[in-house]
């Protein structure tokens, strides 16, 4: 008898487990793609953070890409298009090229933050300015990652 209620007693815990990861992981997945809303102690707006990541290494060997040149291209491609702000950060990264080399070299992050609203009209403005890097600098590519953020300013 104590083994069939302890057999009881696991099956109890493993359903009401099994009931509580699929019906906890719709809402867990449908918040990641929710629009930030404000709730008690959240301040701002529903905003868009687009990072781009920026290589300085030519893949055909030529001179790497200097903060001048870095800088220039911030001021000819994104400012124009990103009147609003920016903030550029330098660093050190890497990446595993098309030939399948890690390539370890220094880099730039650009962040730029928009209103959600405005993310359809954005899009295009973003990707003009991926294409005119790899462009002007030969690159293979230019990395760019999107977050929905509540944002105050």
């Amino acid at each position: 008898m104590p083994r069939t209620a302890s057999a009881r007693t696991r099956l109890a815990l493993a359903a009401a487990a099994l009931t509580t990861l699929t019906v906890g992981a719709p809402a867990a997945y449908a918040s990641l793609d929710a629009r930030p809303t404000a709730t008690a102690g959240t301040r701002g707006d529903a905003y868009v953070e687009t990072r781009l990541l920026f290589g300085t290494e030519r893949p055909d060997g030529g001179p790497d890409v200097t903060d001048r040149q870095f800088m220039a291209f911030v001021d000819r491609e994104v400012t124009p298009r990103f009147p609003e702000g920016l903030t550029v950060h330098t660093g050190r990264g890497q990446w595993r090229d098309a030939r399948g080399t890690v390539e370890r070299e220094r880099s730039y992050e650009l962040v730029l933050l928009y209103p959600a609203a405005a993310a359809a009209q954005r899009d295009p403005q973003v990707e003009a300015i991926r294409a005119a890097y790899v462009r002007a600098y030969g690159q293979e590519a230019v990395a760019r990652l999107d977050d929905r953020l509540s944002v105050d300013f």
